[in-house]
């Protein structure tokens, strides 16, 4: 079962809003209200005030827990798994607290502490662990309040490496194309460039991206990237294949006969005209194993990916999606681990099948 932003929206809108919640940590002052939640996916109109300070919710600001956090949010939460909503988060959201405390009021959603293994000196003791969410669809506990509930999960906290992306520039952009829509679409093909150094893949960034300067080169210089499809072996079988891939984002090259994925990042574009590309493309080679036709997206289109992906026009691609924060998390893998001598099926734990 796969919890989406509407759920957690559709949950939410059920609690009352003639009445303040309070945050899940007790020494918290602050309270909450509930303003609005817009259908289908938010964003959420909350307010919020410390009595304690003589605020009231008559002077406070509104403030907003947008779509995006709510998928963030939705993508991370799994039946009866444990999770630290504030990791998932981070700093990126001044509400997210605010978010968790009005999930945890709704029915399927749980507080709990579940162990944290410390070691010192060699020495490993479980001692109670830090905050955590967990969705408990089968088990719904009584509305409007915050339920702790036991958890026998213990965790070891490892410390994971931020992804850092370096400043870009531009040649001279389209007319009508944002500056911060095509750095969001570039840092996504560089990931996507790194994972495949990582695993051993050649990689083809589209012809209309290889002028962009990252790390004082150009794309189309740094090591791995191919500068001429068309001389790619397994493209020079195929010259209409050649000049239909022109314009793909990103494609994977495993040696001279394996395609690994064919990728098509969708920022704030229409996803059917990355699809169509993929279809050209798919269209004029032969049926190939091991290649995967990915739609690369924003968490939050998820839905939106997988209605378009269905149509019976793409439908012999069998497209997957994979989310911004999946590839980013297996770029931060990348950069820790040597992943070069697995199987290429490793890159599809990653990715979700749209049929």
């Amino acid at each position: 079962m796969h919890l989406t932003a509407e759920d957690i929206a559709r949950a939410i809108i059920k609690l009352p809003k003639d009445r303040q919640y309070h945050y899940i940590n007790p020494r918290t002052r602050t309270v909450i209200s509930l303003v609005d939640v817009v259908l289908p996916e938010g964003p959420i109109v909350i307010k919020r005030c410390n009595p304690s300070k003589g605020e009231s919710f008559s002077t406070a600001s509104d403030l907003t827990i947008s779509t995006q956090m709510l998928w963030r949010v939705a993508n991370a939460l799994s039946s009866q798994q444990p999770v630290n909503l504030d990791r998932v988060l981070g700093a990126s959201y001044n509400t997210r607290s605010a978010l968790e405390a009005l999930i945890a009021h709704t029915p399927q959603f749980y507080t709990c502490y579940p162990g944290r293994i410390e070691v010192q000196n060699s020495s490993t003791q479980v001692k109670r662990g830090h905050k955590h969410i967990i969705w408990v669809p089968d088990k719904p506990h009584e509305d409007n309040k915050i339920v702790e509930i036991e958890s026998k999960v213990v965790i070891s906290e490892v410390p994971t490496k931020e992804v850092v992306y370096e400043s870009l520039e531009f040649p001279e952009l389209p007319p009508g194309e944002e500056i911060e829509v095509k750095r969001r679409h570039t840092q996504i093909q560089i990931a996507l460039l790194k994972i495949g150094k990582s695993l051993d893949f050649k990689t083809w960034i589209a012809n209309n991206d290889k002028g962009i300067i990252y790390q004082g080169k150009r794309l189309v210089e740094h090591d791995g990237v191919i500068e001429d499809l068309s001389r790619e072996a397994l493209m020079g079988l195929y010259p209409k294949a050649a000049r239909a891939g022109l314009l793909i984002d990103c494609i994977w090259f495993k040696g001279d006969k394996l395609i690994p994925a064919v990728m098509e990042v969708e920022h704030t574009t229409g996803i059917t005209s990355g699809l169509d590309r993929m279809k050209n493309f798919f269209d004029q080679l032969p049926e190939l194993a091991q290649t995967r036709w990915v739609i690369v997206a924003p968490d939050e289109d998820r839905e939106r990916v997988i209605k378009e992906a269905r149509k019976q026009s793409y439908a012999a691609m069998n497209v997957r999606f994979l989310s911004y924060s999946s590839v980013e998390e297996l770029y931060s893998l990348c950069q820790r681990r040597n992943f070069s001598e697995l199987p290429v099926s490793f890159i599809e734990s990653f990715m979700e099948r749209c049929l």
